[in-house]
């Protein structure tokens, strides 16, 4: 059975050993192995695991909601709703998120259309741009 290290773990994630210590004393990690010498080991499943809380994490939840999930999945077939009722939070949760998102890169893209049409004009008082510009700022400043 293949085992990795604390930082061949962190490098994969692309965080610090750091993180994964105060994962692990917070109580994200109560799977995770450790050696005669105290260091820790991983397994391919700890990994499964890691990109979950990566996930949950990603998705804005507080590490203190993260450790209630992997306490339910300690506590088995008994939790399947309240996991399942969680997801689907975080899945709207997600959803709101993404919505904003696109409202914020339809902001974005008009100003980038508006910064290019000016610097090839050669100045930023172009009409076709400047009449657009109300329906993205309410105080039309650029």
């Amino acid at each position: 059975m293949k085992t990795y290290s604390i930082s061949e773990v962190a490098e994969y994630f692309d965080m610090t050993p750091h993180t994964l210590r105060y994962y692990d004393k917070e109580g994200l990690m109560p799977f995770i192995e450790r050696t005669s010498s105290g260091k820790r080991v991983f397994k391919e499943s700890d990994m499964e695991a890691l990109k979950v809380i990566e996930c949950l994490k990603s998705s804005g939840m507080p590490i203190k909601e993260i450790k209630h999930f992997i306490e339910w999945c300690s506590e088995g077939d008994s939790t399947l709703q309240q996991r399942y009722d969680m997801f689907l939070e975080r899945k709207a949760s997600v959803a709101a998120q993404m919505e904003e998102l696109k409202k914020t890169m339809k902001v974005i893209e008009h100003k980038c259309l508006y910064y290019k049409t000016a610097l090839d004009s050669g100045t930023e008082n172009v009409p076709l741009i400047r009449n657009g510009l109300s329906k993205y700022s309410k105080s039309g400043a650029d």
